[in-house]
């Protein structure tokens, strides 16, 4: 892929450099006379920089230099990203991944997908909204976990053709946790009493500052039980597995052998056999691209509003996804 495009990207860049150069100089520096002369100069040189990197984005999309597009999926799987008004981003941003899978899959030089995994899982619906977006994918798409594919990581890998792994790799917890932290004695030693009111006899189940009815425990264990359902099932169809099997794994993890014996992996592998396998796939040797996020400065300046309402207490219900009244669901 590399000689001939190449050399047509390079001559791309450099026939709008040129065009943009000599049109510079004749609309800043020949027909000004004097002191617009200097600061034609001055124009020239920013109308050719600018058209370089113009010139080199066309160049790119026109002739790409790759053929295999990667996005990382790396740390605990939040709509945002977690972090803080101090802090940046600690995890997987599903948004983000969302749209550079998508930004991949409509850029013509990505005609696979390469889904890098290192995640221990996190919040349901974001780590569905990631399997969705590589299911749609039009291309094979590669799932590689390096260090850990768990949970909500390993719902992901379930959209994918095809899951590599390691030996050492942390592979399974195909199970779902509901966790609250009770604060009841704490709230009696402090004096402090919960009082709240409500209208549905469920609405404040799982509240910290009180103690749970078994009725409230029995709600709110069918709600895990639910999501267990729909995960095993989603992972049952994405895999081609049977459901019993991935049930009787009891959400246990292992590591990369035993779970390509059980099922769970499908080779295993070091980063250059798993390029040598997409050669095979595509027919042509393997140029990797990977993408990042790409946020402008409306995007930028959102994220940092998010986090400050946060802060103030005003973005809760933005942010808790996948929470209840001081109940957290993940994968």
């Amino acid at each position: 892929m590399a000689g001939a495009d190449d050399i047509a990207r390079g001559a791309l860049v450099a026939v709008v450099g040129i065009a943009a150069a000599i049109a510079a100089w004749y609309l800043f520096v020949v027909v000004p006379d004097d002191l617009a002369e200097l600061l034609g100069v001055l124009l020239l040189l920013v109308v050719v920089i600018v058209a370089l990197r113009i010139g080199g984005k066309v160049a790119g999309s026109l002739l790409p230099a790759h053929n295999v597009a990667e996005v990382a999926v790396e740390g605990p799987i939040t709509r945002d990203g977690g972090g803080g008004i101090t802090s940046p981003p600690v995890g997987a941003s599903a948004d983000d991944i969302v749209e550079q899978i998508e930004r991949a899959d409509s850029d013509r030089g990505s005609a696979a997908l390469l889904l890098k995994l290192n995640t221990p899982g996190g919040q349901i619906v974001p780590s569905e909204d990631i399997r969705i977006a590589a299911q749609e994918f039009e291309g094979p798409t590669i799932a590689y976990a390096t260090d850990v594919c768990a949970s909500g990581g390993y719902d992901i890998a379930a959209g994918c053709d095809e899951l590599w792994a390691r030996e050492g790799s942390i592979v399974g917890s195909i199970g779902v946790v509901g966790s609250r932290v009770n604060a009841k004695e704490l709230a009696d030693r402090l004096g402090l009493s919960y009082e709240q009111f409500t209208a549905g006899e469920y609405k404040d189940a799982g509240v910290p500052l009180k103690e749970m009815s078994e009725d409230e425990r029995a709600y709110l264990q069918g709600i895990v039980d639910d999501y267990y359902d729909q995960f095993v099932d989603t992972v049952a169809e994405g895999r081609e597995m049977d459901a019993e099997t991935l049930r009787d794994t009891e959400a246990r993890i292992f590591l990369g052998e035993e779970a390509e014996t059980r099922g769970l992996v499908d080779r295993l592998g070091t980063r250059d056999e798993v390029e040598a396998s997409l050669e095979q796939r595509l027919g042509e040797s393997v140029t990797v691209k990977e993408y990042e996020p790409e946020r402008g400065l409306a995007g930028k300046l959102r994220g940092g509003a998010q986090r400050v309402a946060f802060a103030l207490g005003a973005g809760i219900a933005g942010v808790a996804d996948g929470d209840i009244e001081g109940l957290s669901f993940r994968r």
